[in-house]
C-alpha cells in the first residue's frame, strides 16, 4: 500500500469555521465573479497592434529574402525574431546572420542558433527525438503523468515508451525508478516539468550521465521556471515549449526547440524546416543535400502566432509574479489545513522557482479517511473552480493497453516489441498519487479577496469531513 506524504500540518479543528458547509445547505463562500480573475489569455492593445502589423504586410508565412539579399528561402523576420528573443530570455547566444553563414555578411538580421521554431510544441519534441537520433526499437523513459505529446511522439519515430513512476514531491519523473527501468535498449529519458514545478534534474541529469542517454526536458508548463538558478530548458540535451493558447506564453499554436548544441538544432531543421537547409550549400554542409526534400515534414511557424508570441512573452515575468504571488499566498493557507501545495522551498522543491501554469494541491487522503472526490464536491458546492487533474494516466488508455501502440510505431512484426505489455495496474504510486489531487484555478488575475474566499472554502469543508457526504 502505498502512503501519500502527509500534509506539513495537523488536522484543524471543528471550530475553524462555524458555518455550514455549502453542501449542507450553508451560504457558499466563494461569491465573487471569477471570469476577470481566471481570464486567460490576456490580450491586450500591443497584442493586436503585432498580430496586425504582420497581416498588413501580406507575408503570412516563409518567403524568400528580396534578390538584393541573396534571394535565399528563408524564415519569416517575425519568426526569427521570435527565435533570438526567447534565446536572449533563456540567455543563450544571438548572432549576426553573418557571423554564422557568410553568405549573408552584411544583410543585418540576427539569428539564434540554438533555438528552433515549430508550428506547435508536439512537433518540436518529434523534431528533438529525430534530432537525438531516437531509431526504431530504441527505448525512452517518460512519465504517465503528462500531455501524450511527450509520449506519442516517440512512437512515430519508432521507439518504445517505457513509463516511470512519479515522484511525489515533485509530480515529475522519480529519479530512482528512472534508474531501474534503464536496459540495453534504452537512449533517452524524456521529463515534463509539470504544471510548472522543477523535476529533479540533479539526479536525472546523474542517471542520464551514468548510462550515456540523452535527456529531453518538455519544458512547455514551465517557461520562467528555474532549477539552481538555471531557467528550465538548459539542462537537458534538448527541451521543448509549448506557445498553445493556455501556456505560459500563448500564440494562437506554436512551440520552440531549445538544444545546447547548436548543431542539433540544424539536425532537427531537416525533419520539418527545409527551407533553413538551403543557405547551407554556401558553407558545405552536409545537410544542405537535404534541401530539395527535408524529411517530409513542414514544421515552420505561422507568423502571426510568432508576433504574438513576441508580446506575450515579453510580459512573461511580470503576468508570472501575479500568478505566483496569488497561487504562494493561497497555498500557504491551504498548507496549514494539510494540503500538500508544492510550493518552492517545499521537500524535493529546494533550490527551485517554479511557475503556475496549473494550481494542483495534494489531500491526504490517508490521513482525513474521507475521499478526495467527496472533499473536491464539497468544494464545488462552495463556489470553487476546482476539479481532477485534466490529464489521464497515460499507461492507462487504450492505445497502449490494447496494443494500437505497435502500429503507431510500426513494430507489429518485432517480437520483442509485441511481448511488451502495458497495464493499468503498473504504476501504483503514480495511480494513488494522481488520485488525491485538486486542481484550482491558477489565478492569473485574482484579488486578495477572492483568494481569501477561496481559504475560506476550504477551511469550512475541512472543519466539517466527518459531515459532509462520502459518496
Amino acid at each position: 500500500m502505498t502512503t501519500i506524504p502527509a500534509g506539513a500540518a495537523s488536522r484543524p479543528s471543528a471550530v475553524t469555521s462555524s458555518l455550514s458547509p455549502a453542501i449542507l445547505g450553508g451560504p457558499k463562500a466563494v461569491t465573487l465573479d471569477q471570469t476577470e480573475a481566471n481570464r486567460w489569455p490576456i490580450i491586450t492593445q500591443q497584442d493586436e497592434d503585432a498580430v496586425l502589423r504582420v497581416l498588413r504586410t501580406g507575408e503570412l508565412s516563409s518567403g524568400h529574402l528580396p534578390a538584393a539579399m541573396g534571394g535565399y528561402p528563408c524564415p519569416h523576420t517575425e519568426v526569427l525574431a521570435l527565435e533570438c528573443e526567447f534565446a536572449e530570455y533563456l540567455g543563450l547566444p544571438v548572432m549576426d546572420v553573418g557571423d554564422l553563414l557568410p553568405v549573408f555578411a552584411g544583410k543585418n538580421f540576427r539569428v539564434a542558433p540554438n533555438v528552433l521554431a515549430h508550428n506547435n510544441g508536439t512537433a518540436a519534441i518529434m523534431a528533438g527525438l529525430h534530432a537525438l537520433d531516437i531509431a526504431p526499437g530504441d527505448e525512452v523513459i517518460v512519465p504517465s503523468t503528462t500531455w501524450w505529446s511527450s509520449v506519442l511522439t516517440i512512437l512515430h519515430v519508432g521507439a518504445i515508451p517505457v513509463f516511470a513512476e512519479t515522484d511525489l514531491e515533485t509530480l515529475a519523473l522519480d529519479p530512482d525508478d528512472v534508474a531501474r527501468k534503464v536496459t540495453s535498449k534504452t537512449k533517452a529519458v524524456i521529463v515534463t516539468h509539470l504544471f510548472g514545478i522543477p523535476a529533479k534534474l540533479d539526479q536525472l541529469v546523474r542517471v542520464c550521465k551514468e548510462h550515456d542517454l540523452k535527456l529531453m526536458e518538455d519544458a512547455s508548463h514551465a517557461h520562467g521556471a528555474t532549477y539552481h538558478n538555471t531557467k528550465i530548458g538548459l539542462i537537458g540535451d534538448v527541451a521543448a515549449f509549448s506557445l498553445q493558447v493556455n501556456k505560459l506564453v500563448p500564440s494562437a499554436e506554436g512551440g520552440l526547440l531549445v538544444a545546447k548544441d547548436p548543431e542539433v538544432i540544424l539536425k532537427a531543421s531537416r525533419l520539418g524546416h527545409y527551407e533553413r537547409l538551403v543557405p547551407l550549400k554556401a558553407i558545405d554542409h552536409p545537410y544542405a543535400k537535404f534541401a530539395a526534400t527535408g524529411f517530409g515534414y513542414k514544421y515552420r511557424m505561422s507568423p502571426v502566432s510568432a508576433a504574438l508570441a513576441r508580446t506575450q512573452l515579453a510580459r512573461l515575468d511580470e503576468r508570472n509574479k501575479l500568478r505566483n504571488d496569488a497561487c504562494i499566498y493561497l497555498s500557504k493557507k491551504l498548507a496549514a489545513l494539510g494540503f500538500q501545495t508544492f510550493m518552492s522551498g517545499d521537500k524535493g522543491l529546494e533550490n527551485t522557482q517554479r511557475v503556475y501554469f496549473e494550481f494542483l494541491v495534494r489531500y491526504d487522503e490517508a490521513r482525513f479517511k474521507v475521499p478526495t472526490k467527496a472533499v473536491a464536491k464539497a468544494l464545488q458546492a462552495e463556489g470553487c473552480l476546482v476539479s481532477a487533474p485534466r490529464y489521464p494516466l497515460l499507461h492507462q488508455q487504450p492505445v497502449f493497453t490494447e496494443g494500437e501502440w505497435l502500429k503507431l510505431a510500426r513494430l507489429e512484426h518485432d517480437d520483442a516489441a509485441k511481448a511488451r505489455t502495458y497495464n493499468p495496474a503498473d504504476l501504483p504510486i503514480t495511480t494513488a498519487g494522481n488520485g488525491t489531487l485538486i486542481k484550482l484555478p491558477s489565478f492569473p488575475s485574482a484579488t486578495r479577496e477572492l483568494l481569501d474566499q477561496y481559504a475560506h472554502a476550504f477551511e469550512k469543508v475541512m472543519a466539517n469531513l466527518e459531515a459532509i457526504p462520502k459518496a
